[in-house]
């Protein structure tokens, strides 16, 4: 389902959302690369370390459709403010944990308000003409291309130095300005024009059954299904795996390591998405893109699991960055364009939600395989996640074919 041809999205400055955006993940990559270690220092073990990803997750499962469902009803802004509140505070009682269950219930107070990034993809949507919503969607991705470049660079330095509570404190800090600039600088707030239906509660299972029964949506959720859950299986275990596999200047791999690994793989990601992501859209297309960047990403998760060196290891994280980098916005852009612009914030709403579920479930698979030492078998399912995502990939390019060999046929 689509909007009709006369209705054109209102047109606004998309900078806020950016720096919105931008500050959150800023936020979120300062803790990313300590967390599991941070949780190993209050006796975790593996299992229980990645754990609080788990349980972030199944809060957020829960939440993601409820904020997406209210935020096309009584806007965007108002809910953005909601779940930046509960990440501030989220980050405070982490930073002040002195047990592991109390970084549980950070994780809690964080996960029940989650929906940042599904209300900006939801506002950008709103805002923006089909055509051009991979492009945009790029600046999502710049965004996570500059936290993943500076911030963990940045903690591995504060944590070394100063120890680990400290770049928790300032991802504190940085939230309350995410929260700063969406009240002062994001427009609107009122009530959705296009006000989803309240006979399809968020939170009904029928609710998914009718996106997934939609043809052409249901592949690219499927699709975007294989590709988070392959990710999350990569970001929840990769500070563990580094940290048993990798000998840097004879000590194993810490915080500043690792954060390096991501501050360079973020670097890539503004590389592509600053300049070359409305390039590649314009002429390989969204649904291209997104085949290869699973295939990139079934080569470079592959690679990971051999790697005993930090040459192959920058090797297989700089094609696992072009995959997610490809991936992430050409496929959010295929999957808005199945639903209609009342439908917006809901279908980025589910994918929120399957980004929840996946979530809920890599993160305990990554935890026991590396908790058993194995650590090869780790990077592998991750690949093998992905190769699904290429191999449903195909449905996807045949059917971009045919649509678009009956657009210059004229067919209806």
């Amino acid at each position: 389902m689509t909007a009709g041809p006369g209705a054109q999205p209102p047109r606004v400055s998309l900078l806020p959302v950016f720096l919105i955006v931008l500050v959150d993940v800023f936020g979120m990559t300062l803790v990313i690369p300590l967390l599991a270690i941070y949780a190993e220092t209050l006796h975790a073990t593996p299992l229980q370390a990645t754990m609080l990803i788990s349980v972030f997750a199944a809060c957020q499962l829960v939440s993601g459709p409820i904020i997406g469902h209210m935020s096309d009803r009584v806007g965007r802004k108002p809910m953005l403010l909601i779940s930046q509140l509960g990440t501030f505070i989220g980050f405070i009682v982490m930073a002040r944990a002195q047990a592991l269950w109390m970084l549980y219930i950070a994780r809690v107070l964080d996960g029940s308000t989650a929906g940042n990034l599904s209300l900006a993809q939801a506002y950008i949507s709103d805002h923006t003409a089909p055509a051009d919503r991979a492009k945009s969607f790029g600046l999502i991705g710049i965004a996570f291309g500059v936290g993943f470049f500076i911030g963990p660079s940045l903690t591995g330095y504060l944590s070394a130095r100063y120890g680990f509570t400290t770049p928790i404190y300032l991802a504190a800090c940085m939230s309350a300005t995410s929260i700063l600039c969406t009240a002062m600088l994001l427009k609107g707030g009122g009530q959705s024009r296009h006000a989803f239906d309240d006979r399809g509660a968020a939170l009904h299972w029928k609710t998914y059954a009718k996106y997934f029964n939609r043809p052409g949506l249901r592949e690219r959720l499927f699709q975007f299904l294989f590709f988070i859950t392959s990710f999350s299986m990569f970001i929840s275990g990769f500070a563990l795996f580094a940290e048993r596999r990798f000998v840097w200047q004879g000590h194993p791999f810490g915080p500043r390591e690792i954060g390096y690994v991501f501050g360079y793989v973020g670097f890539l990601g503004i590389v592509l998405q600053g300049g070359l992501i409305g390039r590649l859209v314009t002429r390989f297309g969204e649904s291209a893109l997104v085949a290869a960047g699973f295939v990139a990403l079934v080569i470079g998760y592959f690679g990971l699991g051999i790697a005993s060196s930090a040459t192959v290891l920058i090797v297989a994280g700089t094609l696992a960055a072009f995959g997610n980098g490809v991936i992430r916005p050409a496929l959010t852009s295929l999957v808005t364009q199945h639903a209609g612009r009342q439908e917006q914030g809901v279908v980025l709403g589910i994918t929120q939600s399957l980004m929840s579920m996946a979530s809920i479930v890599s993160p305990i698979v990554a935890g026991l395989l590396i908790q058993h030492q194995m650590l090869t078998e780790w990077a592998w399912v991750a690949a093998g996640l992905a190769a699904i995502g290429a191999a449903l990939s195909r449905e996807g390019l045949r059917t971009s074919y045919a649509t678009a060999t009956a657009d210059s046929m004229g067919t209806p």
